[in-house]
């Protein structure tokens, strides 16, 4: 783990340096255009769905090469590029203090420009624009969402803020996410896998069961559909670590989807899915399959289920022979299934039984 806590902390001066020269030279690349008496423009890459591309060597939604130009010889590009300038200087001054805002507190703030935003989802845009153009994250820029992200139970030791937490000894809700965790330091790990679930219905009935022992793992409790801070942990623990990962949600596309964001991002973020993607995480369940063969209570496929189940067997991330098959196999049976449906065979039976039956099956 030395060697691990020494690459962290090289790997965050680095982004720093990067993420602060990145926004000085857009200030720069602007002054220089107006002292050579040509008119200041940016060169912002498209985010539009022509441009999103999924990349089958890296497995996970990337951006093109196309780009377009904001320039203040546009009328209609005057305020967004006045916008995303004095959000750059916004996000150097944080880079620099080494502070954080909340994307609501930004919004705010930009009442004293004299160029604010009108709505939260313009705020939000812009902030977006600037990841894109200058090839960094949000939460490098030191601009934070209000919501944390998931719990963690389980024997890994974090320096965060400069306090050390246990995840196993912060109480039975475990440690939550920071959105800062680029920020966090692994200090030490005694487990061998982590188990991401979608509920927290779920993640509570693991813990109660000493599941973290008795797999001998992190769990994960993701709230649904993970949140960037979340998605970035379970990529850390996977390449810093070496943690192998698997995910369990509901047996329905909704559930499919959350656990393919986590495996091969999302569209919308195809910018910094290289920072949030775990390409090598396993899908454990609820599957079509396990609907069938555990006998599992269900509910019938709604319109919008169907609809869904049949987009996802289009989209390139689930194009393999695994994920073709339980798409057709749930559309077929025509059900879905919770998490929780396993307490049909009592409360324990999904970490007695489900859980190293599954494992067994990954991995080997």
């Amino acid at each position: 783990m030395t060697e691990i806590k020494e690459n962290q902390k090289a790997h965050r001066e680095k982004r720093k340096e990067y993420t602060y020269n990145k926004l000085k030279g857009l200030g720069q690349e602007i002054i220089e255009d107006i002292e050579k008496q040509k008119v200041p423009s940016v060169k912002v890459p498209s985010r539009g769905t022509g441009n999103i591309v999924y990349d089958n060597a890296k497995r996970y939604y990337v951006l093109g090469d196309r780009y377009g130009r904001r320039s203040l010889g546009n009328v209609k590009q005057i305020r967004k590029l006045g916008q995303m300038v004095y959000v750059a200087n916004f996000c150097k001054d944080l880079v620099a203090r080494e502070k954080t805002a909340t994307i609501r507190e930004m919004y705010y703030v930009s009442e004293g420009w004299g160029i604010s935003f009108k709505t939260q989802q313009e705020s939000n845009i812009v902030g977006e624009d600037l990841e894109v153009t200058l090839g960094t994250t949000r939460e490098d820029l030191g601009l934070m969402p209000e919501e944390d992200g998931a719990s963690v139970y389980g024997d890994i030791t974090l320096l965060d803020d400069g306090v050390e937490i246990n995840a196993a000894k912060a109480g039975k809700s475990g440690y939550t996410i920071s959105p800062t965790i680029d920020q966090v330091e692994f200090l030490d790990c005694g487990v061998e896998r982590v188990i991401a679930v979608e509920t927290m219905g779920m993640f509570h009935r693991m813990v109660q069961e000493n599941a973290n022992k008795r797999f001998n793992t992190l769990i994960v409790g993701l709230k649904g559909q993970a949140a960037r801070a979340t998605r970035r942990f379970i990529k850390r623990v996977n390449e810093e670590i070496g943690l192998p990962v698997y995910i369990c949600n509901d047996g329905d596309p909704w559930g499919f989807h959350i656990a393919q964001v986590i495996i091969s991002g999302s569209a919308k973020l195809a910018h910094v899915n290289h920072d949030l993607a775990t390409p090598d995480a396993k899908f454990m369940g609820v599957t079509a399959s396990d609907i069938i063969n555990y006998d599992l209570p269900t509910d019938k496929l709604k319109d919008v289920d169907v609809m869904r189940l049949k987009e996802l067997s289009k989209d390139p991330r689930y194009k393999s022979d695994f994920w073709q098959t339980e798409i057709k196999k749930m559309l077929k049976i025509g059900k879905k299934a919770e998490q929780q449906s396993f307490s049909k065979y009592g409360l324990e039976y999904v970490v007695d039984t489900y859980f190293p039956q599954k494992l067994e099956e990954l991995e080997n």
